[in-house]
């Protein structure tokens, strides 16, 4: 690999082309293919771009959302790569983009070493030599794709008839990846869908063939051992091997927030470290029996990367996790959105982002998933929301109806954000005749919601002037809390500078560690949780409270245990970081979770 960073997906549009992007200068990068809808029309546009002509694959052709994945999918492929063998072609000038993807590299990787020779070299046959090694050195990065396992629609025909399972969202996601040229990694995250992981058995692009790897490989995003264990096994059992577990943080990434029960980052990567090697030769013993069952005798040796992601933002915190953690790689994803280079953020939100404070970042309910939701006070779909609020009607139009889940009301599923279910809901609501603060909290519980299908795509409309005239122009974005630290807007350049430490963006920012932030999240979550269960706490939800109280403090005693090793990274930082841990052990050990726990939140 050229880099030692991916870029995470990003909402629906915010990576939806960032391969075109970076990927020429070896740099990974994840697209959602959740919305098929938006991924219709970036084939579109950029099909023209490129003077090629469109054919539209119409809602109402079969298949349709598998046949738009796998024809974006194979047009980014091909556009790549002709981008690819124009870098390749490129004489060594400064400002030409195959100088700027040595530039790039990493100081200790050998292509770099390789290229300052030749910014040395003054013979000319030898520069020549070290020319056509460069050259043949190129590495392109990866399109990986991410679905979320459990957004799953079933879908109906236009009679109304349930369509086979094969055809629900995800699997129908699935089978538009695996039937594209693609030669790269499918991520699932949101936990496991066995209905879709089993499916991955009916491609053989993820099997290993003629004694290659396979095709396309398959990463688990996790935020436990526990559960990527779990899958792994589920996979493995399959003849499926996982390539990379990639660990995110419970609470400080963007996008949906999928918090542990108070498990925070260190002691799982800990976990990790630890039972790596007995994971994997549990999981090698399965998959080498599944294999031999299929009758595939003859396969490369399978490799396990295993990566983390969720509030990096120092060169001293990446090597630290990579180096003490034995880890293969990290995930910038937050600080992305921030470089128009590498992303789709439309000028006013960029502004908006840049000039951002921590207050503006929030862990929210507005997902219509229930799902805790990274999102951000300044963003028009927020300002909208409060718009039609105060005019009566909450809600929003549903059209594209990839969240509908709720069947409280109707018989097929509708989104909790939709006018037509706030509607409903609040209609109910009125009829219990609760106290007014009770009411008012209920409310703002259902109203909080908003429509991520059509807001997280509306950016990449406006910044590629694609937006059409009748559509919705309000912008809805997740970015994680790490966001709040960066102030500016960045070119490519000066943001992989920064994470290989070549110049460092933070310099004057008061920026606490990445795990005192998570740390942070964390006391807060539990302390919201605690407050939304003032009217009724029932046994079983204060023992899982107290448990997650009591991993917290747990976290905070092998954050001290790790202060000596530490020290060599955070330097001068070192005694705020050991003063923020006692400080939030101080706040953990205030909190009371029972009869006293409206005191123990006024504090």
């Amino acid at each position: 690999m050229s880099h030692t960073f991916h870029i995470p997906v990003l909402g629906l549009g915010y990576s939806i082309d960032t391969p075109l992007k970076v990927a020429r200068f070896g740099i990974s990068s994840t697209v959602s293919i959740v919305d098929d809808e938006l991924i219709e029309r970036m084939r579109q546009y950029h099909l023209e771009q490129n003077h090629q002509g469109y054919q539209p694959i119409k809602k109402t052709d079969s298949d349709h959302r598998a046949k738009r994945i796998t024809a974006y999918l194979n047009l980014l492929n091909d556009l790549l790569q002709n981008q690819f063998q124009e870098l390749g072609k490129e004489s060594f000038e400064p400002g030409s983009e195959i100088e700027k993807y040595f530039r790039l590299l990493p100081e200790n990787s050998l292509r770099k070493q390789f290229y300052s020779k030749l910014l040395e070299e003054q013979d000319q046959t030898k520069r020549v030599r070290l020319q056509e090694i460069l050259r043949s050195s190129l590495r392109k990065g990866s399109i990986d794709v991410n679905i979320m396992s459990k957004v799953d629609k079933m879908n109906f025909s236009k009679e109304g008839e349930a369509l086979d399972e094969k055809f629900s969202d995800a699997l129908a996601s699935l089978r538009g990846f695996a039937e594209s040229t693609l030669e790269s990694a499918l991520i699932l995250s949101a936990g496991m869908n066995p209905r879709l992981y089993s499916y991955l058995e009916e491609f053989h692009d993820f099997f290993p063939l003629h004694n290659s790897a396979p095709k396309k490989k398959i990463i688990l995003k996790v935020s436990d051992f526990r559960s990527a264990f779990i899958q792994a096994k589920f996979l493995a059992k399959k003849g499926l091997w996982v390539h990379e577990f990639r660990i995110e943080s419970g609470l400080n990434c963007g996008g949906h927030a999928f918090a542990t029960e108070g498990f925070l980052l260190g002691p799982i990567l800990e976990e990790f470290k630890q039972r790596r090697f007995e994971m994997v030769a549990e999981l090698r013993l399965m998959y080498k029996a599944a294999l031999t069952i299929k009758q595939i005798y003859s396969f490369p040796e399978p490799v396990t990367r295993i990566t983390v992601q969720g509030g990096i933002g120092t060169v001293e915190e990446d090597k630290f996790l990579t180096e003490y953690y034995n880890l293969d790689g990290t995930g910038w994803g937050s600080p992305f959105l921030l470089v128009p280079e590498a992303t789709n953020v439309d000028e006013d939100m960029l502004n908006c982002l840049k000039g951002a404070s921590e207050d503006d970042f929030y862990i929210s309910g507005a997902s219509p998933l229930g799902i805790p939701f990274n999102n951000f006070k300044k963003s028009s779909s927020e300002t909208q929301r409060l718009e039609r609020l105060a005019k009566g009607r909450p809600g929003s139009p549903c059209t594209k109806k990839f969240l509908v889940s709720n069947t409280e009301f109707t018989e097929k599923p509708i989104c909790t954000a939709s006018r037509e279910y706030q509607n409903l809901k609040l209609k109910q609501l009125d009829q219990l005749d609760l106290p007014a603060s009770e009411h008012q909290e209920l409310f703002s519980q259902i109203t909080e919601k908003i429509c991520l299908c059509q807001g997280l795509t509306t950016s990449v409309y406006i910044k590629n002037n694609i937006l059409k005239p009748k559509e919705n122009s309000a912008v809805a974005i997740c970015p994680g809390p790490n966001t709040a630290y960066f102030s500016s807007i960045y070119s490519l350049e000066e943001m992989v500078n920064h994470i290989y430490g070549r110049v460092n963006l933070l310099k004057d920012t008061n920026r606490p560690h990445v795990f005192i932030n998570e740390l942070k999240l964390y006391v807060d979550y539990l302390k919201k949780d605690i407050a939304a269960q003032k009217r009724e706490l029932s046994d079983k939800k204060q023992k899982q409270l107290e448990r997650f109280k009591e991993q917290l403090l747990i976290g905070i005693s092998y954050y001290h245990q790790l202060i000596p090793t530490l020290k060599s990274t955070l330097k001068t930082h070192i005694k705020l970081f050991e003063n923020d841990l006692k400080e939030l052990r101080h706040s953990i050990s205030e909190i009371q979770i029972g009869v006293n726990q409206e005191v123990s939140l006024s504090k």
